[in-house]
């Protein structure tokens, strides 16, 4: 059963609340501005390889560097950096647009890397603010799953989004609106409590590896690039499925109910404690999220497939829940931001791959092929967890 207490302990306090509700706007591209960038350049070209290379080099970008934005941020404090990134992406986006309308191959893939790299750094923001305000682990992972909700939320409101654009726009409009999105957000998220209170911790280390310098962050890293490439698979599986079925905006219907199950496994998870240790935790949710997705890659019908879309997105919010735990438990507080750019850089980086790979995939196999590679993928990392975290 889901109970609300903790929820509501966590957010009776409220900077922790206004916090929470400003960031909302700035992280809304997290849900649609890679999608977006697929399938503009996917409409432009023909081609679900240069869609899935477009939006990898988006997604790569960021990962690149963001470490160093955390990194910066943990030394010197966020504002400068949300300023500048708050001006940069919604300038590339627009750029983007423009390179892809002309159909000039290069300088679309180059925006694309330049949006990402300038994504405004909001989430891991918050989650430092989260981990500092936060003694109590209990209260921490409540914290840490109503972000998991809410990126999942914004996960099913986002590809929804795109696919209005599609039916009554264009997907180029889906793109210009995660631009707006990011310029209004990052503004105002600098008038959130998390930046007016926000003190940089003194530094003990003198290490240029950071985080991963410190035992265990390195495996774990590494089980996230693994794992986070099923989201790839999925997400460009899904858009051939669509496309397969005659319904290119059934895409962003089917991937929106599969983030509303793992929002519902969110919820769950951190509504209650749980006796086995974290690692466990998470080789279990990694298994169960391979499970799922290999269901997915058998043949169904589009109302079927729906269905287990949601039971197979279950598993997610809470595998995305633990490696935000477990960043949180290994990292000193010093190291804190640019250990969760690390973890999202990880991420963003196995989905980008899953997104390259799944098109190649695509170009010669039917959308099948890219849902098992991204079981396989994911029964991989829960494998990796095992045997070294």
């Amino acid at each position: 059963m889901i109970s609300l207490q903790r929820y509501a302990k966590v957010f009776a306090q409220p900077d922790l609340r206004r916090t929470f509700a400003i960031s909302v706007l700035g992280r809304l591209p997290i849900g649609l501005t890679g999608l977006a960038i697929l399938l503009l350049v996917q409409t432009r070209t023909d081609s679900f390889a240069r869609g899935g290379a477009a939006a990898a080099c988006y997604v790569v970008g960021l990962a690149l560097i963001a470490p160093l934005l955390g990194r910066s941020i943990d030394r010197y404090g966020p504002r400068r950096i949300l300023i500048t990134s708050g001006m940069l992406f919604p300038s590339a986006l627009v750029a983007l647009v423009a390179a892809a309308e002309r159909n000039a191959v290069l300088p679309t893939l180059l925006f694309a890397a330049a949006a990402g790299a300038t994504f405004p750094p909001i989430t891991v923001c918050v989650r430092t603010y989260f981990r500092r305000r936060l003694a109590e682990e209990g209260l921490l992972a409540a914290a840490y799953s109503a972000e998991s909700v809410l990126i999942e939320l914004i996960f099913i409101a986002g590809p929804m989004l795109v696919a209005g654009f599609v039916a009554f726009a264009s997907a180029a409009a889906a793109v210009w609106f995660a631009a707006a999105c990011g310029l209004g957000g990052s503004l105002l998220f600098l008038r959130s409590p998390a930046l007016r209170t926000w003190q940089v911790e003194q530094r003990s280390s003198r290490s240029l590896l950071g985080p991963l310098s410190e035992r265990g962050f390195p495996s774990l890293i590494a089980v996230v690039l693994c794992f986070s490439s099923a989201f790839g698979f999925l997400e460009v599986g899904v858009a051939a499925y669509a496309a397969e079925a005659g319904d290119a905006a059934l895409a962003g219907i089917l991937l929106g109910i599969t983030s509303a199950g793992s929002a519902f496994g969110g919820l769950a998870y951190g509504s209650r404690g749980w006796h086995y240790p974290l690692t466990r935790q998470f080789v279990i949710a990694l298994a169960l999220m391979a499970l799922g997705l290999g269901v997915l890659a058998l043949h169904w019908q589009p109302w079927v497939f729906a269905a287990w879309a949601a039971l197979a997105g279950i598993a997610m919010a809470p595998a995305l829940i633990i490696q935000s735990m477990l960043a949180a438990k290994i990292s000193r507080a010093e190291h804190a931001t640019e250990a969760f750019t690390w973890v999202t850089s990880a991420l963003l980086a196995g989905v980008g791959i899953g997104l390259a790979a799944g098109g190649v995939l695509l170009e010669v196999l039917p959308s099948s092929a890219a849902l098992a590679a991204g079981a396989c993928a994911a029964f991989l990392a829960a494998l990796l967890a095992l045997l070294t975290l």
